[in-house]
């Protein structure tokens, strides 16, 4: 893309009405714009963004067995009144009609996918069966003041399984586990697999944390084996020592970015929903629900790979690969020389499939180009400039120091470096 035909969002300084880092950046790069407390606006490097996420999850959805489907946002109350949520659930956006009949924003799906269900699950040949869709929820948060860490109004990835017993939903469910931990390596995000509360499904599920100074979470961890339990079911203390090898345990801040449980009946028995087994008699229909936050993951994408010039995106979310700079100097017909290179590698890299931002503006200082590329965070920049001469100087952006190259190492640099 050309940023000339980019429409630029970026400030000048940290939006003064945020708390949460997360939001301060994003917003101060263009990529977020707030609306409201708890809801957010993806600007297009924003967007980018989420659908790169997105595609990693949807992928490893698929490879997983998973359908995907797309459910409302609207409710009817009658339905989440058979599962007691209707008056249970405090975060519960409630919408009256103007012919007075009550909805619900789905804050999650269970009252809406087990009907659904209802509809192709008949008998143990119809299971297991995996629905999962990536839509906007909704929840009223009583202290939306994290960013896209604790939204309102938030993008989210949710799977509902459903099994003929016990023992198929939990080989689905350590499935589930290892493509979580898949999607969440392919992110460039360390996410320790936790033990939480089962709530009233069950004694534990599992949440997946990333260790981060601006976690909302309490985590206790082991410093040497993979015990690791959310605060909420475990008191213990740093030094303490692990229940599973003896090691001391840390206690560190962390961020949820998915969460899995074992809803076993919980959902299917208020709606009937069963199906006939080898023997031809009725049986309950057991579920699993697995959620991935698509926004939340952006904002802890962005308190991850961070420094004090702005954001560090990994390759696989950043919205373009490659910035690719043109800096003017005063010689016209030397600007327009750079310019022609430039645009050329641009031509050739995406060809290549390769994502290219290259920021061919006029009458823009180098110090405002570079600054903004910085804040930005694209993981490869190119530079041409009155200094470059016939060369380019590449830059990581995770590295200080840029290195002069010619342009037909460009792909070379690329490929050594990922």
């Amino acid at each position: 893309m050309l940023q000339s035909q980019l429409p630029s969002f970026a400030r000048k300084e940290f939006p003064k009405d945020e708390e949460s880092y997360n939001a301060q950046v994003l917003i101060r790069a263009g990529f977020v714009e707030k609306v409201m407390a708890g809801v957010y606006a993806f600007l297009p490097l924003g967007l980018r963004v989420l659908k790169n996420i997105e595609r990693v999850v949807r992928e490893e959805m698929n490879a997983l067995g998973a359908h995907e489907i797309l459910m409302p946002v609207l409710g009817p109350k009658d339905q989440w009144q058979k599962t007691g949520r209707w008056d249970s659930l405090d975060v519960l956006f409630k919408v009256i009609a103007r012919d007075k009949k009550e909805y619900a924003l789905g804050p999650t799906h269970e009252e809406i996918v087990v009907p659904i269900g209802q509809k192709a699950i008949f008998s143990y040949r119809d299971l297991p069966l995996g629905l999962y869709q990536i839509q906007n929820k909704f929840r009223d948060e009583p202290r939306a003041k994290s960013g896209l860490l604790r939204g309102r109004e938030f993008l989210m990835k949710d799977l509902y399984s459903f099994h003929a017993n016990i023992a198929d939903l939990e080989s689905y469910y350590e499935r589930a586990l290892q493509a979580y931990k898949t999607i969440f390596t392919r992110l460039g995000l360390s996410a320790l697999q936790v033990e939480a509360s089962g709530g009233s499904f069950s004694k534990y599920s599992h949440e997946f944390q990333v260790l981060t100074p601006n976690g909302e979470d309490s985590i206790v961890h082991c410093s040497s084996c993979s015990f690791a339990q959310n605060r909420e079911i475990n008191e213990s203390k740093a030094g303490d020592l692990c229940p599973q090898c003896n090691s001391p345990l840390l206690v560190s801040a962390g961020s949820e970015v998915g969460n899995v449980f074992q809803l076993k009946t919980k959902y299917s028995q208020p709606f009937g929903l069963s199906y006939v087994d080898e023997k031809g008699e009725q049986q309950e229909v057991q579920m699993g629900c697995y959620g991935i936050g698509i926004s939340r993951l952006m904002g802890v994408i962005a308190e991850v790979y961070h420094d004090d010039k702005g954001l560090r995106w990994p390759i696989a979310v950043a919205p373009f690969q490659i910035h690719i700079l043109v800096l003017e100097g005063q010689d016209e017909s030397a600007n327009q020389e750079r310019l022609s290179k430039a645009q050329s590698l641009y031509t050739t890299l995406r060809a290549k499939g390769i994502e290219v931002l290259l920021d061919d503006r006029k009458n823009i200082s180098a110090g405002q180009k570079l600054t903004e590329s910085d804040l930005m965070g694209m993981p490869f920049r190119v530079v041409l400039s009155q200094k470059t001469g016939d060369q380019v100087e590449m830059k990581r952006r995770t590295e200080s120091q840029a290195e002069l190259i010619d342009f037909s190492d460009v792909e070379r640099y690329l490929d050594t470096h990922k």
